[in-house]
């Protein structure tokens, strides 16, 4: 017999033991070589005292072992606590999140029966890096940080994903016509990288009009790659389309860990009363089983459980989705689990029966491209200055003065809006600030130093700086954007 493979299991908050527990009593009564070795995470110990969510032990026994099975988590409300969701992705350089959407109609009432979509979302970058700040009493800020490199392994992995499991199409989702440098780095790394894969078919739309094409017409749809945040969305609107959220897994993989867990949360209006349903769970368990080569267990399983909904064994998530439909059966969490494993070494017959015999089980690594010896030259510099007193005009004028003869001001901008010069009277102002600073005609480049000094001029005159952000040009090319009207 097969040695068992260790993997750490968090349990998790809400209604997550009562999942966990029924997910994998269904597992190891399929026949799955795993032992689970629990681990605390989550709300417990984020209040013991640890920021984080997690311990430093803890920490270990998931290096050790490079995989994780989670049920869902509760982060504390206040208190400025982190998502440990995202720490863990981060810190294990899991960067894709891929999130399989399935409509099992006719037995789970769907608009879209044949909707088969997967989901692969960038998963350690955007505003999910979280870095937020206060700037002045009236605004916050909050980072979107897109690499290259980032961009570079989701694609990749998409494409990669695509071929190995025979489908046809790979569509890219971002608001570049907006946000044209971040967004803009996504959807160029993608027609770059999809030219390499000329056997599958690719397309892009603008995120907002994609999603809602992806929720009413799904079957347009293969594998959709996709930022962070926007993926968030995504999957969850999918999903619901589908049939349920509680039916849907997730698998965060990066080069050497994988963690797995259902994407809706922890639900503690519904915890301990044995109604939640673990099959988002459970099929995330599945997926894990596949990931570590033990594809005939996971065929298995999945079948029994397809086999159970389609026998309309149905917990109460489902029951209210088929509202109005008879001859079901309605039960509770540990019920449903005992019904699945009754149907081990079934299949079902309404349902397309599952295959896993040549599923893969990972990809190449992904392949970066170099570009940290490209050039670039300071060209500018955006201060932003907190100011409630000044008008628009006002503050535009005592920044000429202040400019210097290294600088010349080329504009104000409000909430990315330019105000200042000729900006109107009716465009609403806050207290934050940004004021563009360009070398003055007949000036070399401006220098850190001539910034320096600069800011000491805005502070001697009365004036209170925020922070700087540096414009430059990135091989001759301007590599920042332009104010709203500039």
């Amino acid at each position: 017999m097969s040695k068992r493979e260790i993997i750490p299991v968090a349990k998790g908050d809400g209604i997550g033991p009562e999942i966990m527990d029924a997910a994998l009593h269904i597992l190891l009564e399929g026949g799955a070589m795993i032992e689970p070795k629990f681990i605390e995470l989550g709300e417990k110990v984020y209040l013991a005292g640890h920021t984080s969510g997690i311990t430093a032990e803890t920490w270990e026994i998931i290096r050790n072992n490079r995989l994780l099975y989670k049920a869902p988590i509760t982060t504390p409300q206040g208190g400025g606590y982190k998502s440990l969701n995202v720490t863990i992705r981060k810190s294990l350089n899991l960067y894709a999140n891929v999130r399989p959407v399935v409509s099992y109609s006719p037995v789970v009432p769907s608009k879209h029966p044949d909707m088969n979509v997967v989901i692969v979302r960038e998963n350690e970058e955007d505003l999910y890096a979280g870095i937020e700040h206060q700037q002045t009493p009236e605004v916050v800020q909050c980072l979107k940080l897109i690499s290259r490199p980032g961009c570079e392994r989701v694609v990749r992995y998409a494409f990669e994903y695509a071929r190995a499991y025979g489908r046809q199409k790979v569509t890219c989702m971002t608001k570049d016509n907006i946000m044209k440098l971040t967004d803009g780095l996504f959807h160029k790394v993608f027609d770059e990288i999809a030219a390499e894969y000329p056997d599958i078919e690719n397309e892009h739309w603008i995120v907002d009009i994609g999603i809602a094409l992806l929720a009413d017409t799904p079957t347009n749809f293969d594998v959709v790659v996709i930022p962070n945040l926007y993926g968030d969305i995504a999957s969850d609107v999918t999903a619901q389309v589908a049939g349920s959220i509680g039916l849907a897994p997730s698998a965060n993989v990066g080069e050497r860990y994988a963690m797995f867990e259902a994407i809706h949360g922890s639900a503690p209006d519904i915890a301990g009363k044995n109604i939640a349903n673990p099959s988002g769970l459970l099929l995330s368990g599945i997926n894990m089983l596949v990931y570590i080569g033990q594809n005939e267990v996971a065929e298995q399983v999945h079948n029994a459980w397809l086999k159970t909904i389609e026998d309309r064994v149905w917990t109460r998530d489902i029951v209210k989705k088929a509202a109005g439909q008879t001859g079901y059966t309605e039960v509770g969490t540990k019920e449903f689990a005992k019904a699945i494993v009754a149907r081990l070494g079934q299949k079902p017959t309404l349902l397309k029966p599952v295959d896993y015999s040549q599923a893969v089980v990972s990809f190449k690594k992904p392949k970066l491209t170099n570009v940290r010896n490209d050039v670039m030259q300071l060209d500018g510099v955006d201060l932003f200055i907190a100011n409630g007193v000044l008008s628009a005009n006002e503050l535009g004028k005592k920044l000429e003065q202040i400019a210097g003869p290294e600088f010349r001001l080329i504009m104000l901008s409000n909430r990315g809006q330019v105000v200042y010069p000729g900006g109107f009277p009716e465009t609403f102002c806050t207290d934050h600030w940004r004021c563009r600073f360009q070398a003055a005609a007949g000036q070399d480049r401006p220098t850190h130093a001539a910034i320096r000094n600069l800011m000491v001029r805005v502070e001697q005159d009365g004036l209170e700086w925020i922070k700087l952000e540096n414009l430059y040009l990135l091989n001759g090319q301007r590599a920042y954007t332009l104010g709203q009207g500039q």
